[in-house]
């Protein structure tokens, strides 16, 4: 609209420009050039007036705007401190008010927590009395059912029975049970029982065992768990739960972790050849930890292995870490900070912490399979067995049920979400054959017991 109205002022003064060049040269009698020079100096002289004038209405109007917006801005300004003044009261009310909330519900709160402690002291004395009560049959006279960390500790020390155990292949060495690796050293003092290890150490006569952890319900093999076996002179085979307390006894522990460690580090290698994601767990004792010189011999041959650290997992039973202290859980934290990753073995109660488990690299847990299927363990433990799985995968621990020996057995432990599963179930520990260590192969001798189809 601007641009059409000046074309027309234009238009406008050069039609006045061109008439009064007329007037002078048609009634003055005024020369062509003269009329012309008049026409121009008028055209020119109406251009500057108009130019001007236009000038000066677009300063008045700039003016006007530049006002508008100062008492635009003065407006806000007033507005933004009414707000700011408003807010300032309204924070002081809020607090006066959360004053005096807190005033009124303090001591609410002191007997909630009074109540807690009172249905907490309840809770345990039910729990109590119901495995009293449970232990003496109640009354219906069902036998008394023995304590599990008898129990436990019963099975630790002792072999599943014959009828559950498949027939080793041949040409392997006979797996004698508890009883036999006892009375190998009948009529033997401690001392002598650690030179017979001490020579079996000396003598590469501590053999690697692996048994199978499979996932449920597939049974697909997913890791190794490693056991060591000491092979007498005569070829007899001696079970790691009849020799380990005169090793520990002796101090030859961290000999048997290092052999152990190297010929592990061994298998996870010729493993990881076939399949990344089958891991391996070692079993190491906690004298090895506190052992300053075996220990760093133990972490440097650790680092130089670092790469193999999510698929080694270094286990510790729940009694041996219970015993930990500032030495144990430094040298676990050595470990962790290299990658390794840990497993808890040998649970006698569920009474645990698995957050803390987590914060200190703990990554698995093995629960015997009576623990997590007796009806009393709900009342001896701070979780009942049907959560357990749910609560350690919330703190990054999978669970591992150990000692299976029957379909049952399997069969109930799905409706526990339990995922991992061992036991002579799915197979016995078998032998790492020697040209296998020595970087041929590196299965079991049987590694098809170990992945049994299901009855």
């Amino acid at each position: 609209m601007v641009r059409i109205s000046a074309i027309f002022i234009a238009i406008c003064m050069a039609l006045i420009a061109g008439s009064i060049a007329a007037v002078l040269f048609l009634t003055f009698k005024f020369s062509a050039a003269i009329s012309a020079v008049c026409g121009v100096t008028a055209l020119t002289a109406m251009a500057l007036f108009n130019s001007v004038m236009m000038r000066l209405r677009d300063r008045r109007e700039i003016g006007d705007q530049i006002a508008d917006l100062s008492r635009g801005t003065g407006d806000l300004a007033r507005q933004v401190g009414e707000m700011a003044r408003r807010l300032n009261a309204m924070e002081s009310r809020v607090e006066t008010a959360v004053g005096r909330a807190r005033g009124a519900t303090d001591p609410i709160a002191a007997e909630l927590g009074e109540l807690g402690g009172l249905v907490k002291q309840l809770a345990e004395t039910v729990a109590a009395h119901e495995t009293d009560l449970y232990k003496r049959g109640g009354s219906s006279g069902s036998p008394a059912v023995p304590t599990l960390v008898a129990e436990t500790a019963a099975e630790q020390r002792s072999m599943p029975a014959p009828g559950t155990v498949a027939e080793p292949s041949a040409g392997m060495p006979p797996v004698m049970p508890a009883a036999s690796g006892v009375r190998q050293f009948l009529g033997l003092t401690r001392e002598s029982i650690g030179n017979v290890i001490s020579s079996a150490i000396d003598g590469n006569r501590i053999d690697l065992y692996l048994q199978p952890i499979v996932t449920l319900p597939q049974r697909k093999v997913r890791f190794y768990e490693a056991v060591s076996r000491l092979r007498t002179e005569d070829g007899e085979i001696v079970p790691a739960a009849d020799f380990i307390e005169f090793a520990e006894g002796a101090g030859l522990m961290p000999k048997i972790d290092n052999v152990l460690l190297f010929r592990c580090v061994q298998v996870v290698r010729r493993l990881q050849l076939k399949n990344r994601d089958v891991g391996l767990f070692c079993n190491i004792s906690a004298a090895t930890l506190t052992d300053p010189v075996a220990f760093q011999q133990f972490l440097e041959f650790a680092e130089a292995n670092r790469a193999l650290g999510s698929s080694l997992m270094f286990e510790f039973s729940q009694a041996a870490y219970r015993e930990f202290g500032p030495i144990e859980h430094e040298a676990l934290s050595s470990l962790a900070e290299r990658g390794f990753r840990f497993s808890l073995d040998h649970v006698a109660d569920l009474r645990m912490e698995p957050k803390e488990l987590a914060d200190r690299a703990f990554k698995f847990m093995k629960v015997p399979a009576k623990l997590l299927l007796n009806r009393a363990t709900g009342a001896q433990s701070d979780i009942h067995p049907e959560d357990l799985a749910d609560l350690l995968a919330r703190n990054g621990i999978d669970l591992v049920a150990e000692r299976i020996e029957s379909e049952n057995m399997e069969g109930d432990l799905l409706d526990y979400d339990v995922r991992c599963a061992q036991g002579f179930l799915f197979s016995p520990p078998r032998p790492v054959r020697a040209e296998a260590l020595g970087g041929e192969s590196v299965k079991p001798d049987s590694e098809t017991a170990a992945t049994a189809p299901a009855a």
